[in-house]
């Protein structure tokens, strides 16, 4: 028993020197106010920067259709047919003018001969043999111009084909087999892109917006995941429309991914519209102990836990951090583990 005692007091005094030493952690965390963009969720449209119309280039009905809403055309692709059925009997009949044409060119090839031979010989004037020649020739350039005129029929029959003006989707078909349409009627419009955002947003937040500022562009579809914060992809502000019509003020946003949306498809974009201040702490500061989050903050008399009320994760130089609303003051020391 008096061997214990020694010992019992030397446990004591050790105490008793910890409590009396300064308290001191592996790391602190000063909370300072941060200045953080605030953002707008707002919705953005789908909208392709060119909308090309597919023209008729003959009146005519359509003998067939090729393509549908929401296909995907090249260049050159032929995506209807026009028919005429007038310029097959002008074709018929160009062909029978040549044939006629050329019976007169036949005949007047042989009265050139004949004159030339009768000339020969002394039994024809010099004028005789002009005359021959000057029909000749005028039959001649009868058959050229006969055959131009076939070429220009034919052509009109080829230009039924429809053509896609360029590469992209199709948007709308107003027409159907057998519609009767005129030369420059539309038979389809295609958006070849490039795809970009349109957004509108009320009138306060115009001196807000930036052309240049980078946007969040949520996941497809009107909802955004808060859970998935990775489904959301970068975008920037390209052009802010002077005009503010209706009390809402026009912006552009370029983002990847778009051209793969519906034209028109409305999805969510975080925006920002100005920017306030904030508190905030490591994420790993934060314990949550029976659904209540508590940050340990270092006090001249040892560490005190405080219940906080938390807001949204914010950005940092690099480091991952989350806004506390209440419970903090600029200035406290929070302890990380």
């Amino acid at each position: 028993m008096p061997r214990s005692v020694p010992r019992f007091a030397a446990i004591a005094i050790a105490a008793l020197a910890a409590l009396a030493a300064p308290k001191s952690w592996a790391a602190e965390f000063v909370v300072q106010p941060l200045t953080i963009p605030e953002t707008k969720a707002v919705f953005g449209q789908v909208e392709s920067r060119i909308v090309l119309p597919a023209r008729a280039r003959i009146g005519g009905s359509i003998r067939e259709l090729r393509i549908s809403q929401g296909d995907e055309v090249k260049e050159g692709d032929v995506i209807a047919t026009v028919v005429d059925d007038k310029l097959a009997l002008q074709l018929a009949a160009a062909d029978a003018r040549i044939a006629a044409l050329n019976s007169q060119l036949a005949n007047a090839r042989i009265e050139l001969e004949r004159a030339q031979q009768l000339r020969n010989s002394g039994a024809v004037s010099q004028a005789s043999l002009d005359t021959a020649r000057m029909q000749f020739e005028v039959a001649t350039n009868q058959v050229a111009a006969a055959i131009a005129d076939k070429a220009v029929i034919e052509q009109s029959a080829k230009e039924g084909d429809v053509l896609a003006p360029a590469a992209g989707r199709i948007l709308t078909v107003p027409v159907t087999p057998g519609s009767v349409v005129l030369a420059g009627e539309e038979i389809a419009r295609i958006a070849p892109g490039p795809y970009y955002l349109r957004l509108s947003l009320p009138e306060r937040h115009a001196a807000e917006i930036v052309q240049g500022a980078q946007v969040l562009v949520g996941e497809r579809g009107l909802t955004q995941s808060a859970s998935e914060p990775a489904a959301a992809h970068q975008g920037k502000i390209v052009k802010v429309y002077p005009e503010i019509t209706d009390g809402r003020v026009i912006a552009d946003v370029e983002a990847a991914g778009v051209g793969d949306y519906f034209v028109n498809e409305r999805t969510l974009v975080s925006i920002p519209v100005g920017k306030r201040t904030v508190l905030a702490v490591p994420a790993d500061a934060i314990k949550t102990i029976h659904g209540i989050d508590y940050v340990s903050v270092a006090t001249a008399g040892g560490a005190m836990d405080v219940a906080v009320i938390l807001g949204e994760s914010v950005e940092d130089g690099g480091q991952h951090l989350v806004e506390v609303l209440t419970g903090l003051h600029a200035g406290d020391r929070a302890i990380l583990p």
